[in-house]
């Protein structure tokens, strides 16, 4: 009964966890500058959809740090766990059929660029360069 107590302690600990985090794993928080009344535009919108247990999925995270790093200021990076909860609704919403799905929007939120499957960052750049991302 002990082992299931304590069990049961653990799985709603990483609920908590799970539960505090957003779909790419990173903690929310609030952004103590932002008032709200001030939105970033972005050159690009680049929305990964995959998931965290995926292996190609797995090999995209390096490339969207890296893009995020690169052209943080000109490109949005975003990623949704489609195999969670929270995530599920973006698969319906850019209609996916397979992960990853990279999808890219222009600074008016449309799409102009899909790929799915792994997608190399030297390839990916030159998407990014389509609208001016330099």
């Amino acid at each position: 009964m002990e082992k299931i107590r304590k069990s049961l302690l653990l799985f709603a600990a990483l609920a908590t966890i799970i539960l505090s985090t957003d779909c790419s794993g990173q903690t929310k928080k609030a952004d103590k500058n932002n008032t709200g009344s001030e939105k970033k535009t972005y050159k690009v919108t680049f929305i990964e959809l995959g998931s965290v247990r995926c292996i190609p999925c797995q090999q995209m995270q390096p490339i969207m740090k890296s893009i995020q790093e690169k052209y943080g200021d000109q490109v949005k990076v975003v990623f949704y766990d489609v195999w969670t909860e929270a995530g599920a609704p973006y698969a319906q919403k850019y209609r996916i059929q397979a992960i990853p799905t990279q999808v890219f929007l222009d600074e008016n939120g449309s799409e102009y660029f899909r790929h799915v499957g792994y997608f190399p960052e030297e390839e990916l750049v030159k998407v990014l360069q389509q609208k001016g991302v330099k």
